[in-house]
Parts: structure tokens; C-alpha cells; sequence
């Protein structure tokens, strides 16, 4: 080939102005949403093992933690709870004074403008670590859908901004809108886990949320890995039923996924950057094996590069940190 005759792409690389002037894909602070886990103590701050940088919170010290998040101009924040008592039915999740109502309440009255979402499931609330009610060890899905209405319903009456159904019992986004609505909570938004797999990447949050299964595993409802045409029928049902947006869980192992949703969908897209994806870099760069702080940016930009609107993720307060620098 004679000399220049290609296509010289290193002109739009020369500098960071210059890259900086064709960068196609930007992540910004309102893109993050950052979990808090609340439990049913006082004076507790306690680090999770599994997560470094990451704690549970009583609620006497909840706001502290709020606090630090809206100040780094992170404006919406899921709640998960873990309460002292389960029993088979799960029914601290939908008890009005349970641990993720009450932390709502006085989140709200005094951060009335942050966007608090309410992770809606059994799990962490059932004596058997499975998200709904078990007969002859299997999970029942239609009962179980009239538990998740009461806990979405409970939810939105502590003042939960948007209700994000984790569960996966099919029909879950249906039975949940009409709960909602006949309760007069027709304002409060339904963020879907729409396509939740079945992953390995999720042991860290077992450990936070105190929600492993006491036998078994989650395959019979959570989605197989391998499966890319189950997760646009999952989207579409979820659509169907009135979902508002649409979750991948996990995102780092299943970008394909969500450029698939996103490009046939037109509801916001959310990604759930998992406790696993978080502590695997946590891990490498506490041993010096990576530069965290550009290992988590890069990571984040590839999710909305791959077309998420918004992402779940226990990196937001220290992205937001990067951001602001």
C-alpha cells in the first residue's frame, strides 16, 4: 500500500482536547444510583467484609451516609434491608414499621429531594433465603406475588420514590402495578429487574444482605447465563405489564445484553453493577494489581457505552469523587 493511502484515525487521538472533542460516550453523577443496607440496630456502622469501602448502617446513623451521598451530588440512592426477625413468608418485607420502611421514612423527611428506591423482594426477609413462599421445596409463584404487592405497597406508602421488583416470579410487574394503582399510588414508578441471571457474581451481596438460600439455588427463576433470546422475552413481558425501566443484573458479564434491550426498547435502561464486580477490583487493587480509580471509570463508561441510562453500583460515591475532581 502506498504511503497515505489509508485512513490516518491517530489525528482525532493527538491530544486530550482533541479526544476530548470526539469522545462519544460521557458518564456523569446523575447516572449513579448507590445501595444502602439498613439494619434493625443502634450505633452501627460496620464494614461488610466482602465489600470493602461498603457498610451496613442502623438507622441512627443512616443519614450520616446519606448525607455524604447527597452531598457528592449523587441523587438517588436503592435501599435493602436486613431485619432481625424471618419466618417462612417473609413478612418483615411488607410490615409497615419493617427496617426498609422506616429507613425510607426518615430518609425522606429529611432529604425530600433525593430519589429513594426500595428494592422490592423476600429473600433477605424469609427464613429460607428464597424470594418467595416455598411448598414441597419449590417456590410458588403466584403466592408469592400477593406477598411482593403488599411489600411494594408498604414500600411506597413509607414514601419510596420508585418500587424495583428483584424477585422474578413471572407476572411480578403486573401484579405490582395493580397494587400500586388500586392503592392510589399510581405516580410511583416500577424500575424492573427485568433480566436478573442466575450469577456467580452475586456472593458478595449474600454476605450484605444476609439472603443466601438455605437450600438449593435461584435457577428455577432467575434466568440461565447463557440465554440471550429468553432476556428480550423477559423485557417484553415486563413492558407489557407496565414496567418503567428496565434492569440488567449483572452488567459487566452481560453488556451484549443490554445493548440488545436498548436498542429494541425504548424504556431507560439500567445496569446493576453486582457486589462481585465491585469486590473482584476491590481485591486487584488492594493487592496492587490495577489502578482502581481508572479500572472503575472504565468500567462504568463501558456500561452506558453499551447503552444503560442509569447504573446501580457500590462505586458511586468514589466515581462521583472522580467525576468531581
Amino acid at each position: 500500500m502506498e504511503k497515505g493511502n489509508f485512513r490516518r484515525h491517530r489525528r482525532l487521538r493527538r491530544s486530550e482536547s482533541m479526544r476530548s472533542l470526539v469522545r462519544e460516550t460521557y458518564l456523569h453523577k446523575e447516572d449513579l444510583i448507590y445501595p444502602i443496607f439498613a439494619v434493625e440496630e443502634d450505633n452501627v456502622k460496620r464494614e461488610i467484609a466482602s465489600m470493602p469501602g461498603v457498610y451496613h448502617y442502623s438507622l441512627d446513623r443512616l443519614n450520616e451516609e446519606v448525607r455524604e451521598v447527597v452531598d457528592l451530588g449523587i441523587q438517588s440512592i436503592m435501599m435493602f434491608g436486613v431485619p432481625d426477625h424471618k419466618d417462612a413468608v417473609g413478612s418483615e418485607a411488607y410490615c409497615d414499621t419493617g427496617i426498609v420502611q422506616r429507613a425510607i421514612k426518615q430518609i425522606k423527611e429529611e432529604f425530600p429531594d433525593l430519589t429513594v428506591i426500595a428494592d422490592t423482594c423476600l429473600c433477605q426477609y424469609t427464613d429460607h433465603g428464597h424470594c418467595g413462599v416455598i411448598e414441597d421445596g419449590y417456590v410458588q409463584n403466584d403466592q408469592s406475588l400477593d406477598l411482593l404487592t403488599q411489600t411494594a405497597v408498604s414500600q411506597a406508602k413509607a414514601g419510596a420514590d420508585m418500587i424495583a421488583p428483584s424477585n422474578m416470579m413471572d407476572g411480578f410487574v403486573s401484579a405490582i402495578r395493580k397494587g400500586l394503582d388500586e392503592a392510589g399510588f399510581v405516580d410511583v414508578p416500577i424500575m424492573s429487574y427485568a433480566v436478573k441471571f442466575s450469577s456467580a457474581f452475586y456472593g458478595p451481596f449474600r454476605d450484605a444482605a444476609h439472603s443466601t438460600p438455605q437450600f438449593g439455588d435461584r435457577k428455577t427463576y432467575q434466568m440461565d447465563p447463557a440465554n440471550r433470546l429468553e432476556a428480550i422475552r423477559e423485557a417484553e413481558s415486563d413492558i407489557e405489564e407496565g414496567a418503567d425501566f428496565l434492569m440488567v443484573k449483572p452488567a459487566l458479564a452481560y453488556l451484549d445484553i443490554i445493548r440488545e434491550l436498548k436498542d429494541r426498547f425504548p424504556l431507560p435502561m439500567v445496569a446493576y453493577n453486582v457486589s462481585g464486580e465491585y469486590a473482584m477490583i476491590k481485591a486487584a487493587s488492594q493487592n496492587g494489581w490495577l489502578n482502581e480509580e481508572e479500572v472503575v471509570l472504565e468500567k462504568l463508561t463501558s456500561m452506558k457505552r453499551a447503552g444503560a441510562d442509569l447504573i446501580i453500583t457500590y462505586f458511586a460515591k468514589d466515581a462521583a469523587r472522580m467525576l468531581n475532581q
